[in-house]
């Protein structure tokens, strides 16, 4: 069982720990700070911290002490756009998308044979990576200066973002992609070429000829069974899906209970039958059904799914769960999330039950086991 749980909040970096056979808040790193995204890598024991200082911009931050001491390391920056090279126009604001660091949206490790490794990505979808644990980032220019990268536009955000980041642990070199709003690509010779992928997803926010294009689909956030990494969950704009191909093709699942619109998805580490979620009514509605929060939970593939309640109020709840904002640790038993009115909740039972560590908190951004 994990017994560090590292919160990015609005407001600084929120630490809780398991003792005396309770979870315990302890500190705030970046206090007062937006920290909208962390990586604690199992490989070396880092802990990375991507810091919004608004004005001053994005900064990225490493631990090798769990927290307790914090280094300044570089932050991904896009190169000038060359003046030869024409603009990417948004397809929906039709204004050129920047060559500008807008947010880091994703931080996720190389592979174990990959050490110092590192893959980010960014708002206005473009993807980064690192060959020496921060030191230095590269812009992978394969996929900036891909053809089908016109195509893509902001999905509620003004401009296109990268989200999620897969990396096979049976080949580091074969990483996928999940982009709002543009599908999910993929590279299997460690980032040199990319296609899209992912038919069976649907997009009922498009013209009906356009509804199946792989290239405009919305997923929320993509997670693969580290055990089975065939099979992936995705968590899209229009309900959950799931492949069993490496994410080729989708299999949309439709009993859900009681609503397939989220942000969030984690699977069981050794599982990948077993999966949860965090529903909501729909988008123009982002809050929980019936003003009754609760995690989805499915262990049958997606065929059925059960509302997991005890814990949770289930009146006048207004929580919203951002992508990156729900974890399970390791064991496969203990999860945690967080919400954007600042309550954590921690489950060491599967999600059958849950214990609220604290509704006073920032809005949370990430929540992560350490």
């Amino acid at each position: 069982m994990s017994t560090k749980l590292y919160l990015g909040t609005r407001k600084g970096l929120i630490e809780a720990e398991r003792r005396d056979g309770r979870w315990h808040l302890t500190r705030n790193s970046f206090r007062g700070v937006q920290v909208p995204m962390l990586l604690p890598d199992e490989r070396d024991g880092r802990l990375y911290a991507a810091v919004n200082h608004g004005h001053f911009g994005t900064k990225v931050h490493v631990s090798t002490d769990a927290g307790a001491t914090w280094s300044e390391v570089a932050c991904p920056t896009y190169p000038s756009k060359p003046d030869d090279v024409p603009d990417v126009i948004n397809p929906m604001s039709q204004e050129p998308t920047p060559w500008t660091l807008k947010l880091i949206w994703s931080l996720e490790a190389g592979g174990k044979d990959e050490p110092g490794v590192l893959w980010c990505g960014t708002i206005p979808g473009g993807l980064f990576k690192s060959m020496d644990s921060g030191a230095s980032w590269s812009l992978v220019t394969s996929l900036w200066n891909h053809p089908a990268r016109a195509q893509w536009f902001g999905g509620g955000a003004d401009w296109p973002g990268i989200h999620s980041i897969v990396v096979d642990p049976r080949d580091s070199r074969h990483v996928q992609l999940a982009v709002s709003c543009a599908g999910v690509w993929e590279t299997r010779d460690g980032g040199e070429t990319w296609a899209c992928v992912g038919e069976g997803m649907f997009a009922d926010f498009m013209p009906p000829d356009q509804r199946f294009n792989p290239g405009i689909q919305d997923p929320h956030r993509m997670v693969a069974c580290p055990a089975s990494p065939d099979h992936q969950w995705v968590q899209h704009h229009n309900g959950i899906f799931r492949s069993t191909d490496g994410g080729h093709h989708w299999q949309h699942c439709d009993k859900v209970n009681p609503s397939g619109f989220g942000f969030a998805v984690v699977v069981h580490p050794t599982d990948p039958q077993t999966a949860w979620f965090v529903p909501g009514v729909k988008d123009e509605m982002r809050v929980p059904v019936d003003d009754a929060l609760c995690v989805m939970r499915t262990r049958d593939g997606g065929a059925t799914f059960e509302p997991l309640r005890k814990g949770l109020p289930q009146e006048h709840a207004y929580h919203l769960i951002y992508r990156h904002a729900l974890d399970i640790s390791g064991d496969g038993r203990t999860l945690a999330f967080g919400s954007t009115t600042g309550s954590v909740w921690i489950s060491e039972d599967g999600g059958d039950s849950w214990e609220r560590l604290s509704a006073e908190l920032p809005p949370v951004y990430v929540v992560r086991f350490g």
